[in-house]
């Protein structure tokens, strides 16, 4: 059974500029999840996938030197609210199934088949 998550998008229906998202709005006050970032060029890919507090996390994505360095191809970046108890086996089924450019080591967790964001 595939557990179906609300993929965010920004104002209009489009996908989020990851490094323009607006990150003082409230939607973000405590919202924890998981997120995911790609490029946008000829062949776009998956960046990175993560986990946590959704604001912290694409703070950090925007210093990342290994992400940035993607800034050419357009960085997007959506993400979901989902339970503490939840987020590493997401984050692994996304992993694996995305296949990201970069990604930290992580410690194996059981995966949670969710709807991808795309």
């Amino acid at each position: 059974m595939q557990l179906q998550l609300n993929w965010q998008k920004c104002q209009g229906e489009v996908w989020c500029k990851l490094n323009f998202v607006n990150l003082v709005h409230p939607h973000f006050e405590n919202l924890e999840g998981v997120c995911v970032v790609w490029h946008g060029g000829a062949t776009p890919a998956a960046v990175f996938v993560g986990k946590g507090m959704i604001r912290e996390k694409i703070t950090q994505y925007r210093a990342d030197a290994r992400i940035q360095k993607f800034a050419e191809l357009g960085l997007f970046a959506t993400w979901t609210s989902v339970q503490p108890q939840s987020q590493a086996g997401i984050e692994a089924f996304l992993i694996n199934n995305l296949k990201p450019i970069v990604q930290d080591l992580l410690p194996p967790a059981e995966q949670i088949q969710v709807n991808l964001p795309w």
